[in-house]
């Protein structure tokens, strides 16, 4: 379990992305979380600033997410930087790369009781993933405890993985995280030219802190302190974008 002292994390120098490779979670990271995961919209300020960040960067630039990776990609369109998505299970590389595991065979099962769920109390949005399936809450936090519980019986019944995330579960085959993915990426040649950097928000971003941390890199959190294992914190993600703009010498 993270134990670094919530209390002493700092902002981050600006200093910090000097010859770093960046890796960015997505909502709530680098926009605002929304109700639904739909409703997200990436203006064309973040696609320029992501861009030039890559730039500057020397491609060493990718975002790890629990989306699907095509989805995050699309959001950012001919624009989009190398993408991880469903928590370090696909991969969508820059030049064209393409890697993904396989679909777990109980997943079917497990969506379809998450529809059942979802259609049945108001409030409760499902999100059917390549590899995983997901009940958000958000708008009634009230299912809470009845949506985790779901979770929980269906990744025992169907030997899923059981992922925690804010205002959501969700179940998705096992065998990888936010970790593994930047390990994967760092062993890249081009992202192995630079020092490990991992912004995030949510308690799915922990293993990428701890990842990042052994390999003699910073993690930062975004968001209120909390026990973790980055090593600086901003507050929110307009923090974030400035910081981004200011460290990496971007004018916006």
């Amino acid at each position: 379990m993270p134990d670094r002292d919530p209390v002493l994390l700092m902002p981050p120098p600006a200093d910090l992305l000097d010859t770093a490779s960046l890796f960015l979670d997505f909502d709530g990271t680098l926009v605002e979380l929304a109700d639904r995961p739909d409703g997200v919209v990436v203006a064309p300020v973040l696609v320029d600033l992501i861009r030039a960040l890559e730039e500057k960067l020397d491609g060493r630039l990718a975002l790890v997410s629990g989306r699907p990776a095509g989805d995050l990609a699309d959001l950012f369109g001919e624009r989009a930087p190398s993408v991880v998505g469903s928590h370090g299970m696909e991969f969508r590389w820059s030049d064209g790369r393409r890697e993904q595991a396989e679909r777990p065979a109980g997943l079917v099962a497990a969506l379809d009781a998450m529809r059942a769920f979802t259609e049945s109390n108001d409030g409760a949005i499902l999100e059917d993933k390549p590899l995983g399936a997901a009940v958000h809450y958000r708008l009634n936090p009230a299912l809470e405890a009845d949506a985790m519980a779901l979770g929980e019986q269906l990744a025992a019944e169907h030997g899923l993985y059981l992922q925690h995330g804010k205002m959501m579960v969700e179940v998705r085959t096992a065998g990888g995280d936010k970790g593994s993915a930047i390990r994967t990426l760092m062993a890249d040649p081009r992202f192995a030219a630079g020092r490990p950097v991992f912004l995030g928000d949510d308690v799915t971003d922990e293993p990428g802190f701890s990842a990042v941390a052994l390999l003699g890199g910073a993690g930062v959190l975004v968001g209120d302190p909390r026990p973790t294992d980055a090593r600086y914190r901003i507050d929110d993600v307009s923090g974030v974008l400035a910081w981004l703009t200011t460290a990496a010498g971007v004018h916006a």
